[in-house]
């Protein structure tokens, strides 16, 4: 059998049920190195951290991170909490000797997120390894996308246009929330699902941003207060707060290829769920991938007869396709909580061969440096900036 290698997560929100998805389902459909067994859970509040707990399949709660992570029995540290809990978490976990898996984006600032980083670098030299969970580049039609366009499918990338659109705080009336708390959350759409865009963007093209010009806005700058204790689903409290995170973000980006980058992010996208759509275009063809759509990818080919050409929708559910041989027969889809299975798989499989699992803190601090680019850029006025370190 294989051996067993101990979970404990920290935080127990909408992350945290699809993370503990991910680690019930990993050993169940993958033939892993180590099976991943879900230890113990850490929230604050220990009636609901109890019933969490038992309900989504965790042994133990626990409201004591750092008696958890002392814990000689824990193998893993999963941090899906705020952000603002990132980087200390991470940090202490590694210098534990944990291996940790950290929800994106790294941190709340380039700071927090360049310690995380050369932390991280410090534990892999003693074979403990951290993970920054973009867990997006999972899907498998996402990954398929790249592996079209590492082998030349789309030919030399000229440009490439990346959306995440989503409308859950269209209504003003919408309560504030920790994600709305720049102290908490870092910043608004641009870190919470802009980071997304960013990473799966340079994933699937190969290539890095090496400089950006922005704009950001916050459309609503006041919202109701939610009742004192309360999460996402709590009452309104009296008062209003004030919003200290964007709503929306835009800008413009160079790649270190040479190609050109339109990306945008909001919370304010009237009928839009939950939009990711990633396009690339080069001097041979096109790709297009949607999470709205996530289990095909469109793939254009330049190279066809006039008479041919069109964007075609290939659906990605062959064994042959990423990740897809453990799955259903050809044709029987994939879902949203897919990517956090794979993502469970390839972090216990990297660690078991003694290798860095991607992505990496390193590229985590990476996108943060473009986040930060960007932000600074919207200040002074759409400036172009460099994202290097």
């Amino acid at each position: 059998m294989p051996a067993p290698m101990r979970v404990a997560m920290i935080g127990n929100g909408f992350m945290g049920a699809a993370h503990s998805q991910g680690w019930r389902t990993a050993p169940r459909f993958f033939d892993l190195p180590a099976t991943p067994e879900m230890a113990v859970m850490v929230g604050r509040d220990p009636n609901k951290n109890a019933q969490l707990a038992s309900t989504w399949g965790w042994t133990e709660a626990s409201e004591d991170f750092a008696a958890t992570i002392a814990r000689d029995d824990i193998d893993i540290v999963d941090i899906v909490t705020p952000g603002h809990l990132h980087c200390d978490m991470a940090i202490a976990a590694l210098e534990a000797g944990k291996h940790v898996l950290c929800e994106k984006p790294l941190a709340n600032t380039v700071e927090e997120a360049r310690r995380m980083a050369a932390a991280a670098a410090a534990a892999a030299e003693r074979g403990v390894f951290a993970m920054v969970g973009f867990t997006y580049r999972r899907i498998p039609a996402a990954a398929f996308a790249r592996d079209l366009v590492a082998r030349g499918a789309v030919g030399t990338i000229r440009q490439v246009r990346a959306q995440y659109l989503q409308d859950w705080l269209s209504d003003p009336q919408a309560p504030l929330t920790w994600r709305m708390d720049k102290s908490k959350a870092g910043s608004g759409a641009l870190g919470d699902i802009g980071a997304h865009a960013v990473d799966l963007a340079q994933f699937i093209t190969g290539s890095s941003l090496e400089s950006v010009s922005g704009i950001i806005e916050t459309f609503v700058k006041e919202r109701p207060m939610l009742g004192a204790g309360q999460g996402l689903s709590g009452s309104v409290g009296d008062g209003t707060g004030p919003v200290t995170v964007d709503d929306y973000a835009s800008f413009s980006g160079r790649f270190a290829s040479g190609a050109l980058g339109a990306f945008e992010a909001t919370r304010f996208a009237t009928g839009h769920k939950n939009g990711l759509r990633i396009e690339v275009a080069g001097d041979r063809g096109a790709i297009l991938f949607d999470l709205e759509d996530l289990n095909a990818v469109q793939y254009y080919d330049a190279t066809a007869p006039a008479t041919e050409q069109g964007f075609k929708r290939i659906i990605v559910t062959e064994a042959e396709h990423p990740y897809l041989s453990a799955w259903w027969p050809p044709g029987h889809l994939l879902g949203y909580e897919h990517g956090f299975v794979h993502q469970a798989k390839d972090f216990v499989e990297a660690i078991a061969a003694g290798e860095q699992p991607r992505p990496s803190f390193t590229e985590g601090y990476q996108v943060q440096r473009v986040l930060d680019a960007v932000e600074r850029s919207a200040e002074a006025g759409s400036t172009w900036l460099t994202t290097a370190a």
